[in-house]
């Protein structure tokens, strides 16, 4: 194995990978990040446009000591909505299985670092349909008031104990995936029935 099956964990209770190619040698899954919020970020900014660009060209002019030294801060909005947009739609994981190589490869990619992990089909020894413990939005706003909750996921089991992350989501989808990848590698599947997919009582 190279690389580091742990960098592959995910914050969201979701991802939902689409297949982006099924071909004779490979078979490919790919998640892209949220993009309505990227979309959102990137109409927000262009709309600033329409006031950043003339303050910018005031304060070009006229500097700070202008009427429109007090507005510097909207093209500075402007310039963080596009960063802020950027990164969203530069986020992309990737799951390449090569049928020739029998080899499967995760690459995790945003603008400002790329990480991948690969391992041979021979260090695989299951696939696992389980369950993660995942916290709640409150828990990521840093509320004291954190509680996890169950949430239908599907990791490629190594030899010596380690997972990697494969996909979260729908149960019946993931069984779905869970038994072609399973096919695929040659491995067998195992499910995590007892697991129940719902948030814990106080």
């Amino acid at each position: 194995m190279e690389g580091d099956p742990s960098h592959f964990e995910a914050i969201g209770s979701r991802l939902g990978f689409r297949v982006a190619a099924d071909e004779p040698e490979r078979f490919i899954l790919v998640w892209q990040g949220a993009r309505f919020p990227a979309f959102l970020c990137l109409g927000i900014a262009a709309a600033l446009l329409f006031i950043s660009v003339p303050i910018v060209e005031a304060l070009r002019q006229r500097g700070f000591e202008g009427p429109a030294a007090s507005l510097w801060y909207f093209p500075l909005m402007n310039l963080i909505l596009l960063g802020i947009a950027a990164f969203l739609l530069s986020v992309k994981r990737t799951i390449v299985f090569d049928r020739r190589e029998r080899k499967t490869s995760l690459l995790k990619r945003s603008i400002f670092r790329t990480q991948s992990f690969s391992a041979n089909y021979d260090d695989v020894v299951a696939l696992r349909l389980g369950a993660d413990q995942v916290y709640n939005g409150f828990a990521l706003a840093g509320s004291t008031a954190a509680e996890t909750y169950a949430v239908p996921s599907l990791r490629l089991v190594f030899r010596g104990g380690d997972t990697a992350l494969l996909d979260r989501g729908g149960m019946k989808k993931l069984e779905s995936l869970g038994a072609r990848l399973s096919a695929l590698v040659e491995k067998p599947l195992e499910s995590e029935k007892q697991a129940k997919f719902l948030r814990p009582e106080p």
